[in-house]
């Protein structure tokens, strides 16, 4: 089931540098302290997203991984997007603690 757009912000405001844009995406910009560590946290986030069976938009721009959710099939955010969006979340703390 799709989130209205108030739905949306009320999970975004729990979700930690993640952002509505256009209305259909959510959108979050992760920073690494180099290279190698923002390739490491995209393969997290392809073996996420695997077993989500289903997959952000990401692009890698040096130190900067942008990861972009929604779920094209409902035509919006669902609460997969949200869920997912949370253990990307998880993974990136882990990766900056460690």
């Amino acid at each position: 089931m799709v989130f209205t757009q108030e739905e949306v912000e009320a999970h975004l405001g729990r979700l930690e540098g993640w952002e509505l844009e256009e209305g259909r995406w959510i959108v979050r910009k992760f920073v690494f302290s180099n290279y190698m560590k923002g390739i490491a946290f995209v393969d997290e986030v392809a073996a996420i997203s695997e077993a989500f069976n289903h997959h952000p938009f990401i692009t890698i721009d040096y130190t900067t991984v942008t990861l972009r959710l929604t779920s094209w099939d409902e035509g919006g955010i669902t609460s997969v997007d949200i869920k997912e969006a949370e253990q990307f979340n998880e993974t990136f703390e882990k990766m900056r603690t460690t």
